[in-house]
């Protein structure tokens, strides 16, 4: 029942490989994320045999039901937690996550800077910059990135490896895309992610290293309150 996700990825990766292309860039510069939120573990199960490793979740808690018996069959797995973080979960999230996509103000970068110094893990962080300033998204404001990157890195120590941003859905998203790009590279950061079911071509335009893909791979979801990150 679950072979519309393996015809869904192939496709899927391969609309990657040629925007990779299209924009001059190496061949598997471009790491897919497959947005697994609300989907059973079954469905993962079947993106895991067709060779689909790294994995994105909003809620820690819906992570924490499905991937520690995921990992365990499949140690090369990779987990990012993609959804606006609770400081209460920043310790749930530091033990199962390999990388935090969702690190947007100071008191959480200290929760999780506490919580990785309890649990001695180090997921990598990126820090999520709202571009479109919308009231009603998560992230860090443009004027203010630079000095909490520093933040985050100098006050707390956190392993801020790169950039995170959802564009509004109205608006011509490269943008936006073009914005953190060009951030990453003033902070020399190597890590972007951006991009969506949508978009994720144009965000590999702009130089995308990760783009989040959901409902294209593992079909509608299963619950109506779903965001735009997908």
């Amino acid at each position: 029942m679950w072979k519309h996700i393996a015809d869904n990825l192939a496709r899927i990766r391969a609309r990657i490989e040629a925007a990779t292309a299209a924009a001059g860039r190496p061949p598997g510069s471009v790491a897919l994320v497959a947005v697994s939120k609300t989907h059973p573990a079954e469905a993962v199960q079947a993106a895991l045999a067709a060779g689909q490793m790294v994995f994105g979740e909003n809620r820690v808690q819906e992570a924490a039901a499905k991937f520690p018996a995921l990992r365990a069959a499949h140690p090369g797995l990779r987990l990012h937690i993609i959804g606006g973080l609770q400081t209460n979960k920043a310790r749930e999230a530091v033990r199962l996550a390999d990388v935090i996509e969702s690190l947007d103000r100071p008191k959480l970068a200290a929760a999780l800077a506490e919580a990785m110094a309890k649990e001695g893990r180090r997921p990598d962080c990126l820090v999520q910059v709202n571009t479109g300033e919308e009231p009603q998204k998560s992230g860090v404001a443009r004027a203010e990135a630079r000095d909490f990157l520093r933040a985050c890195r100098e006050e707390w120590g956190l392993p801020v490896r790169g950039l995170m941003c959802i564009p509004p859905v109205d608006q011509d998203p490269r943008p936006h895309f073009a914005f953190l790009a060009g951030l990453a590279a003033r902070e020399g950061l190597s890590v972007l992610s951006m991009g969506m079911s949508g978009d994720f071509e144009a965000a590999i335009a702009e130089g995308a290293t990760h783009v989040r893909v959901g409902s294209a791979i593992f079909g509608a979801r299963a619950q109506a309150n779903w965001d735009q990150r997908r």
